[in-house]
């Protein structure tokens, strides 16, 4: 069992959701970001004041996948999310010890679904 995190533009999610939907991977959370990497941020300026812009929105996709949905979910993501400009985005993938359904108190990966 995995746990797929993936930081991308927030102009992406329905093509992101679209690809996941395609690849059968149904079960997603989402989250409004606040970040920085290579973009760097802008500078703009209000009422006369210079003012830098360095944590830019962003979206977090969280996905708990069992081990054989890992490829196509990565996949689905980069098809969903690649521009190829900077600023696409990152994808993590980290082990998830256990899981439970809180309904059933089904364990492992038949608790992800």
């Amino acid at each position: 069992m995995k746990l797929i995190i993936a930081y991308i533009q927030p102009h992406a999610l329905n093509d992101v959701k679209q690809e996941l939907y395609k690849a059968e991977v149904y079960k997603v959370s989402i989250t409004n970001a606040l970040g920085c990497g290579q973009q760097k941020g802008y500078t703009e300026q209000y009422r006369g004041v210079e003012t830098e812009v360095n944590l830019l929105k962003k979206v977090r996709v969280e996905i708990a996948v069992n081990d054989n949905f890992v490829k196509p979910t990565v996949d689905a993501i980069i098809r969903g999310a690649r521009s190829g400009e900077i600023g696409d985005g990152k994808i993590f993938i980290l082990p998830i010890e256990e899981t439970i359904r809180i309904r059933t108190g089904e364990t492992g990966s038949v608790a992800i679904g």
